[in-house]
């Protein structure tokens, strides 16, 4: 379990394809610290499973369901991944709960500079549509966030300079997939609700 408060930005130094499967090689410094082979670790909203950790860098196997269902296939040597340990009993909660179990790839379709703030446009499937809601928190690349405007098929968030600068936001260009994670709570409560009218419908 995540916050969604990046703690640095990792650079990809080999990707490795093993059939379905891969696996990564991010360099590091800061989640490097204290991290342990078999800590979970969010790389760019999604929950991986630390190995091979080294002086300055670790490795990361990515199941055949990661690689589709997000953008971690997509992956080039260079490319810019948001790095974040998972919390512990003694974290802040800065963010929103992030389980790095991404629901979608969306898509970005523009950054509009206003001097020392960003407005962040992205596309999101159709699917996610009913877990996201004005104000609300919503998972991009990992970072937790506070949809600042929502429309039928895209949605706004607001980026402050210490985001834009800690975040890969900053490399990404219009077109890029990122990764997106709704809410847990609204997912949880579409399941109370949904469940409790199976049962009734059942009687």
């Amino acid at each position: 379990m995540f916050t969604g408060i990046v703690e640095e930005v990792g650079t990809v130094r080999a990707v490795e394809r093993r059939g379905d499967n891969g696996r990564l090689v991010i360099e590091a410094h800061t989640v490097l610290e204290d991290l342990r082979d078999g800590d979970s670790i969010c790389v760019s909203g999604v929950c991986l499973t630390a190995r091979e950790i080294g002086p300055q860098s670790f490795a990361a196997d990515c199941s055949r369901e990661t690689l589709q269902r997000t953008t971690l296939g997509r992956l080039q040597v260079g490319s810019r991944v948001n790095l974040e340990r998972a919390l512990t009993l003694a974290t802040r909660l800065g963010g929103h709960i992030v389980q790095g179990h991404v629901d979608g790839r969306g898509r970005l379709l523009e950054v509009q500079s206003h001097g020392e703030s960003w407005t962040v446009r992205i596309a999101y499937p159709p699917e996610l549509g009913r877990y996201l809601v004005f104000k609300g928190s919503v998972a991009v690349e990992g970072i937790s966030l506070t949809i600042a405007a929502l429309a039928d098929e895209h949605f706004d968030v607001a980026i402050i300079p210490k985001t834009w600068e800690a975040t890969n936001l900053r490399y990404l260009q219009p077109g890029d997939e990122v990764n997106l994670e709704a809410d847990i709570i609204a997912k949880y409560v579409e399941r109370m609700l949904t469940h409790g009218r199976e049962k009734i419908a059942l009687s």
